[in-house]
């Protein structure tokens, strides 16, 4: 096996086609085609299953998957290491996370890390299960992940991050109509606006209403959920979401409100022993400097009399306040690729 092999099998499964994958990669078709088909020869076995003009993976590809991306990872990070002792200067992290977790707050320490190492690359699998997340990381498929759960997993190193507090949202102009912090029994009759079945954000809502005696009155459930916030502006009803993403309602005028009892749940950080590569290890060390800094930020409004949902907006508005300063400082470095 080559590593052209590995790279091509793995831009075949990740573009969905050979057509796709060879223009990503800036390859003829046929020497793509032909690059799988000797793979799959010198394995003895088939990977995708040729169906009409597509293609379906098959079990071999599908066991195939973890591995290629190890050895593809694990040779770039050996390169790395020789073109720049000690420093990070490039790769790819291959990142496993609850779908619902790749907003916040995935998507801010991935984008902090790129502002530093532009030159790392970095794929992200979501799934709506711990499981299939601890599963991704087990293979091999990716290196580590991210979950809401502290079940213990004896063949993973697992690290407890924080606790993700969820708040309530409300359209603008209800402000006078909510306490602060809301009882959560007082949410019995609330319209809610929540994701599709199957994941765990709304399994955990749903679940912890419940057990404060509340059944939620779901009237619109919709599976993408970057539309529950925009649904809650337009006064389609009310959500129960992070407190980091509610913080985006809030500058738009929503209203956000503490629950009483706190609803958190735990996230938690999952990787094999002895098996991180330098990048990833350097992003993980990157994420928990990163959300140290969100909840000093916090801690310290809080003393000077804030409510957990004004320090938490001090504190973004501050940070987005930062990257722009940043980005105008850096007037000589152009900030994507051209």
């Amino acid at each position: 096996m080559e590593l052209r092999q590995m790279e091509y099998f793995l831009a075949v499964v990740d573009h969905g086609g050979v057509n796709r994958a060879a223009a990503a990669l800036r390859v003829a078709q046929p020497s793509l085609s032909q690059a799988v088909r000797k793979l799959e020869k010198d394995l003895g076995t088939e990977l995708f299953h040729r169906v009409g003009r597509g293609l379906v993976l098959a079990p071999a590809g599908e066991a195939l998957i973890g591995p290629a991306r190890m050895i593809l990872r694990e040779s770039e990070a050996a390169a790395n290491a020789v073109r720049t002792v000690g420093q990070v200067g490039g790769g790819r992290i291959d990142i496993a996370t609850l779908s619902d977790m790749s907003m916040d707050p995935l998507s801010v320490w991935v984008a902090k890390f790129r502002a530093q190492f532009p030159d790392v690359r970095f794929h992200i699998e979501e799934r709506d299960d711990a499981v299939e997340v601890a599963n991704l990381v087990r293979s091999g498929a990716c290196e580590i992940g991210f979950v809401a759960s502290e079940a213990p997993m004896d063949d993973l190193i697992t690290e407890h991050l924080t606790d993700q507090k969820f708040v309530l949202v409300c359209p603008p102009g209800t402000d006078s109509y909510w306490p602060d912090p809301v009882p959560i029994e007082a949410l019995a009759r609330v319209p809610f606006v929540m994701g599709g079945h199957g994941t765990a954000t709304r399994e955990y809502i749903e679940n912890s209403l419940r057990e404060h005696g509340v059944e939620p009155r779901i009237v619109m459930e919709v599976p993408q959920r970057g539309a529950v916030l925009p649904i809650v502006l337009s006064g389609g009803g009310a959500a129960v979401i992070p407190l980091r993403i509610a913080l985006d309602a809030r500058h738009r005028g929503g209203t956000v409100r503490e629950l009483s009892p706190t609803l958190a749940r735990p996230l938690v950080a999952l990787y094999r022993k002895g098996r991180v590569t330098r990048a990833t290890t350097e992003f993980l060390t990157s994420s928990k400097r990163s959300l140290q800094e969100w909840l000093d930020a916090i801690s310290g409004h809080m003393e000077r009399g804030h409510s957990l949902v004004e320090s938490a907006s001090l504190a973004s508005l501050a940070a987005d306040h930062r990257v722009r300063e940043r980005h105008r400082a850096e007037t000589d470095v152009v900030p994507f690729d051209q």
